[in-house]
């Protein structure tokens, strides 16, 4: 779908619908008034009636009938106006725009939610109508024979008042970038583990870091042998596919700038290993590399931005598999630091992955580095399947940043506790430290392991179990992948680029 800004006023533009919007129970302003005058007040006999109220998520559509150029009006709740925000405005773009789809209208027309009475920037209500319009019509076919169906809409303008004005176009550009993040994170989650391999995961990267201009690398098992990345080639190690470490980096080169680093956890699929999964504890293991999906998807969306920021994606990417060559409870790796991990569990695997690319991180001498996975049942315990990912950080302005920016993208993160007793659950008879301390305080005791291969001013855990498929009351988020962290890790990085 092709988004731009037009200048324009809803009772003058020629469309298949216009969409405009109002809050719960709240008298008619603005364009909406303006189109019920234009309408002989349809609108108003609508709410008269007791058909809409505004509340969130409710929408209509009305009918013109040659009283407006446009043929028809899509009505879109906003709820409550004291609770309004600029999630509000994504989710009533992505129901007004499904509207439109289910109607099989070419050309739409919206006003700006959350500009003007909404109290927000023109340029951040713009990414926000763009983002949700976009993200909510996202399609994956995978591999389903036959033709794909036609798109609809093809054309959304969204109306401003000033053509020389900007800053909706501006907001339009990020938004389009964030969203085609997000499409990349969706779309490697959502294929079948045969198809996205670590190498396609490189692949993948390979190519948006073209299209956008990023530097891009694959690291090979030679090259981690010859780096002695024990922990990720241990858990590789039983899988007829090799690993691969993906770098991206934006701004490369630029030691002028300073540096964030984002790593995310890129198992392609998990087993268990010998602490084989049940079938259903399997069933939405294509999904365990969605923590690298979510930093290849961000670092596609950074480079569209234009931050004064050096960003570094690592991935490290692996299957769990058995076989006569997997590792086995009991053994005893050795990460690229030196530090010796005794494994408790083999299906504790995604920390020993993540474990060699924080050391890796050290290199670009960052002032923060943020690591994010789908790492442990336990998290979803704690917090919900769908509600927010688990933050645990060794720097309060770190972790207030990374607050902030679930709070702006509407990807939540809840604080979690770095408590030295989960240090103590970890120690080992044999090597430096157990891979697990068991199921109580799971989430704990992996964030405990994970700092042991930290070694930077600033570093954040991110665990995202429970936030990868599925989040039905969201209307930008269509059953599938969701997603989560492309917004949340876009954002982080233009707050601390500020």
């Amino acid at each position: 779908m092709d988004i731009k800004a037009v200048a324009g006023r809803v009772e003058s533009v020629a469309a298949d619908a216009v969409i405009v919007n109002l809050f719960e129970d709240a008298e008619l302003s603005g364009a909406t008034a303006t189109l019920d005058t234009a309408l002989d007040s349809m609108i108003s006999n609508l709410i008269e009636d007791g058909d809409f109220s505004g509340k969130s998520g409710q929408v209509a559509v009305l009918y013109t009938r040659g009283a407006l150029p446009s043929k028809r009006v899509i009505l879109v709740g906003l709820g409550k106006r004291e609770s309004f925000a600029l999630e509000v405005a994504r989710r009533a773009a992505a129901t007004a725009i499904l509207k439109a789809r289910d109607l099989k209208l070419k050309h739409v027309a919206s006003v700006l939610h959350g500009a003007g009475t909404g109290g927000h920037p023109v340029g951040a209500a713009a990414q926000a109508v763009t983002e949700g319009s976009l993200l909510a019509l996202y399609d994956y076919r995978g591999q389903k024979s036959g033709e794909k169906a036609e798109e609809f809409p093809k054309i959304l303008d969204l109306l401003i008042l000033d053509e020389n004005d900007t800053r909706a176009q501006e907001g339009i550009k990020h938004g389009t970038a964030i969203a085609a993040g997000v499409r990349i994170a969706r779309d490697l989650v959502n294929l079948p583990p045969n198809f996205c391999t670590p190498q396609y995961m490189a692949e993948v990267a390979a190519e948006m870091a073209r299209t956008v201009g990023l530097r891009f690398e694959a690291l090979g098992k030679p090259e981690m042998e010859a780096m002695k990345m024990g922990a990720l080639l241990g858990v590789a190690q039983g899988s007829d596919t090799p690993p691969r470490l993906i770098i991206l980096e934006y701004n490369a080169g630029r030691d002028d700038l300073p540096a964030v680093v984002l790593v995310g956890k890129g198992v392609t699929f998990d087993t268990g290993g010998y602490n084989i999964k049940t079938t259903d504890g399997m069933s939405t293991m294509k999904g365990d590399m969605a923590g690298g999906a979510a930093v290849i998807g961000a670092l596609g969306a950074i480079a569209g931005l234009g931050l004064p920021l050096r960003v570094i994606g690592l991935i490290p990417a692996a299957d769990n598999m058995i076989s006569g060559h997997a590792y086995r409870p009991q053994e005893v790796l050795t990460a690229s630091n030196g530090v010796t991990i005794e494994i408790i569990s083999t299906d504790a695997e995604g920390r020993l992955l993540l474990a060699d690319a924080l050391v890796y991180a050290a290199r670009y001498k960052p002032e923060a580095v943020v690591d994010i996975a789908t790492l442990t049942g336990s998290c979803v315990t704690a917090l919900g399947a769908n509600v927010a990912a688990g933050l645990f950080s060794t720097s309060e302005k770190l972790r207030d940043a990374l607050v902030a920016a679930g709070i702006e993208s509407a990807e939540k993160v809840w604080p979690l506790p770095l408590f030295p007793e989960y240090d103590k659950t970890i120690e080992s008879n044999t090597a430096d430290i157990k891979n697990s301390g068991g199921a109580r305080g799971g989430v704990g005791t992996s964030a405990a392991f994970l700092r042991h291969f930290t070694s930077y001013p600033a570093w954040a855990h991110i665990d995202m179990a429970g936030m990868t498929f599925d989040q039905p009351d969201t209307p930008y988020v269509p059953k599938g992948a969701t997603g989560y962290g492309v917004r949340l890790l876009t954002e982080f990085t233009r707050r601390w680029a500020e």
